[in-house]
């Protein structure tokens, strides 16, 4: 961990000293995160990252840890530390609304795995945060009552991205240092990255999925968004195991850190196929060009690859994950139609144009595309690509009454993430610098199946490659 000068972002280790110093508890922390979600439901505008909170079960689970500090019998290294989850996974006492105004009428009576494992583990989980309905885009606009529109830290007339929009809203804000959300087509890495801040996509199956609406079985990943990428190697490390109720993660290898803390990269081969990379605004490829070389000055070599058929896999990646999510949400979209936002409704209507035959030769290209990754992964050790082509869009006034839907901006958004959710393959996204505007632009490293600990590596020497972090508009210091 090196000393910044300037800002940076409070991560676990920030929270860790503090309680192990005695300078706070993990209650005084609680009181605090209180007091900021009053604060910034009653901003103008309001921020929205997390939708549902309850200051009892806040103020139950601080209280527990703070004892377990004072009594020296801590749970892990997230014990204390403050978390929220995206409101796809079932929390106890929340409403597990996905995004919606018709679903989740009942307060949960059980926890998704991950939900429980966070609460094994010591966290403090503050709530549960803001999403685009059902996940069904990469905006983050959700303009229903529940909901509103989560507002990027660095700059609140943007969005945040999506689908997991408040969880990386709330990373960024500082409102706690840990968020899960899912990711199906860019939806932790795209909200990551328009926010600043550092997000994993496991390995398809690698973190469990149970009790989170299972929208696309094929293509939905877990993952954490994180102030860094140490944090995300902690969270990784903690929820990133079999789980006998997911039945796509059993036959897992063990995850490791190995090498995770390697003093340079050499030996390591970072792939780029050139013509996919410049595909992005000027701005955003200046910056991920000069964050490559960063990589190479640390002795990684850079490899040019082939990524073949990337059109055909951008296409049947779309088939795979509407037609799951149409199949799946078929009695939603047939009783609750009119409840819906515009946008989901246009989504889903979309998808009921495809063809038993459309999706047959979507899984088809499927094989085809992991095959073609085999052997990319036989020269190579991972896979650079920008992480987004452009940076968050601009927030109109009719977004906030009837929401937003442009598909260009959408299949645009998710360029360099389809191809992680078509496989299944591991994807890292490192914040890297702004643009001139002031808002984010991040890298990504993808890696082969079940090697999320070579994203890691890479993606700590990442991160000194950013000189200075700005400190984003919206901005509370709880440990303050």
């Amino acid at each position: 961990d090196s000393a910044r000068n300037g800002f940076s972002f409070k991560g676990i280790k920030d929270y860790l000293e503090c309680y192990r110093s005695g300078k706070l508890t993990p209650s005084q922390v609680a009181k605090n995160i209180i007091a900021m979600l009053e604060d910034c439901d009653k901003s103008t505008p309001p921020l929205r990252a997390i939708v549902q909170w309850d200051r009892e079960q806040i103020m139950l689970m601080a209280e527990a840890s703070t004892t377990r500090y004072r009594n020296k019998c801590t749970l892990s290294c997230l014990d204390g530390i403050p978390v929220c989850l995206k409101e796809e996974f079932k929390v106890v006492p929340y409403h597990h609304r996905v995004g919606t105004v018709y679903l989740g009428t009942q307060p949960e009576t059980e926890d998704a795995t991950v939900a429980k494992k966070l609460r094994e583990a010591g966290a403090i989980i503050i709530g549960v945060s803001n999403m685009h309905e059902l996940g069904t885009g990469t905006t983050g606009c959700n303009p229903n009552r529940y909901h509103k529109i989560p507002r990027n830290p660095y700059n609140p007339n943007h969005f945040t991205g999506g689908s997991s929009s408040g969880s990386a809203a709330a990373v960024a804000a500082g409102l706690c240092p840990v968020a899960i959300g899912t990711d199906g087509g860019g939806s932790v890495r795209i909200p990551a990255s328009f926010c600043g801040v550092v997000g994993l996509k496991g390995t398809f199956g690698r973190i469990s999925g149970h009790g989170s609406l299972p929208l696309s079985y094929s293509t939905v990943s877990v993952g954490p968004i994180c102030t860094s990428v140490a944090d995300a190697a902690i969270v990784y490390s903690i929820l990133a195991e079999p789980d006998l109720l997911y039945p796509y993660g059993l036959k897992q290898p063990k995850a490791t850190l190995s090498d995770m803390c390697a003093p340079d990269l050499k030996g390591l081969k970072l792939g780029v196929d050139w013509t996919f990379f410049k595909a992005c605004d000027a701005e955003v490829l200046s910056a991920c060009e000069k964050a490559v070389k960063h990589l190479q000055s640390l002795g990684a070599s850079v490899v040019e690859v082939s990524l073949p058929e990337m059109e055909e896999a951008r296409v049947a990646h779309v088939i795979c994950i509407l037609s799951e999510m149409r199949d799946f949400l078929q009695p939603d979209f047939n009783q609750h139609f009119h409840e819906m936002n515009l946008e989901t409704r246009a989504s889903l209507a979309l998808a009921s144009q495809f063809t038993a035959l459309d999706y047959i030769k979507a899984n088809r290209q499927r094989t085809r595309s992991m095959r073609f990754l085999q052997e990319i992964f036989s020269t190579v050790n991972c896979i650079l690509t920008p992480a987004v082509p452009c940076t968050a869009p601009r927030i109109y006034e009719s977004d906030l009454l009837t929401g937003s839907s442009d598909m260009s901006f959408t299949v645009r958004s998710m360029r360099f993430m389809q191809l992680g959710n078509f496989t299944g393959i591991p994807g890292l996204v490192v914040p890297i610098g702004y643009s001139i505007a002031g808002l984010p632009i991040s890298l990504q490293v993808m890696a082969k199946w079940w090697d999320e600990a070579v994203l890691l590596r890479i993606g700590l020497k990442l991160e000194q490659f950013r000189d200075q972090t700005k400190k984003p508009s919206i901005y509370y210091d709880i440990l303050a």
